[in-house]
């Protein structure tokens, strides 16, 4: 475990904006090494998520709202879980892919790591690349 700073902005995504790709579009253009969701609320039309165990993604029809959205970002790669709730207050989560479509709106408040750098390594254990912690090295 590292200590390390951490500074917050806040952002707004629009009706219509992808939820994953606008994330995944910002973490590039600023090129943060490390960064995480602290907060999200808002609503979904359509989301496309992986339920646990499952190979693909599955999409659903809203609208939902997002109830809690959670994630580690940084440019070799982000993951982000994502509960949602119907309009009865039935609720489903997932690992967040691509087609999870703004309703209303996405009101999110990001962590940004500056002394730490994510990367995504192969582990033997899961099967899968997960995340590796590091000090951010100066360039």
């Amino acid at each position: 475990m590292l200590p390390t700073p951490l500074h917050a902005i806040a952002l707004r995504l629009c009706p219509g904006q992808d939820l994953r790709l606008e994330l995944d579009a910002l973490v590039q253009k600023k090129q943060w090494k490390a960064a995480c969701v602290l907060t999200c609320v808002g609503s979904l039309t359509r989301a496309t998520l992986r339920l646990a165990g499952q190979l693909n993604g599955t999409t659903y029809q809203g609208p939902f709202e997002i109830v809690s959205l959670t994630g580690v970002m940084g440019v070799a790669g982000s993951h982000y879980h994502m509960a949602i709730a119907n309009s009865t207050g039935q609720t489903l989560g997932g690992h967040v892919l691509p087609g999870c479509c703004i309703y209303t709106t996405a009101e999110l408040v990001i962590g940004v790591l500056p002394a730490l750098h994510f990367t995504r390594e192969l582990c033997s254990l899961s099967g899968y690349s997960e995340l590796k912690v590091c000090p951010h090295e100066k360039e």
